[in-house]
């Protein structure tokens, strides 16, 4: 599982070095599921989002600006682009984190969000 306390770029270099170790030690990339974790704030006033998110990372981790490296927030729009480039960086599962409104956000996560992804099943 990729830390949630990385961004979207870190994570796909990560993966790089994961399936290349894989290679390396002559393991299929099949056995190993790649994963990450995404801290997500939905909202269409961003500014707020952004906000809600970076005072739950300053209260819980001591670094409010943590939240705008590594999460995704914004309207639905957006936060459906922020999860898909994620995806494209090679994560296979997700888990979604939202730091507050937590029914809203699964609501809108599975009717909204993630019909609109794109991904390969295996």
């Amino acid at each position: 599982m990729g830390a949630g306390s990385t961004s979207t770029g870190e994570f796909r270099e990560h993966v790089e070095v994961i399936r290349s170790e894989l290679k390396r030690i002559g393991k299929s990339e099949s056995e190993f599921t790649i994963s990450k974790r995404v801290y997500v704030a939905i909202d269409d006033d961003e500014e707020r989002a952004k906000a809600r998110l970076s005072s739950w990372f300053g209260a819980h981790y001591g670094k409010a600006d943590l939240a705008a490296h590594v999460s995704v927030w914004g309207s639905v729009a957006k936060c459906t682009e922020g999860i898909q480039e994620v995806v494209n960086s090679g994560a296979e599962m997700l888990m979604f984190n939202p730091v507050f409104d937590h029914m809203d956000h699964l609501e809108k996560l599975r009717y909204q969000v993630i019909p609109e992804l794109s991904y390969t099943l295996l």
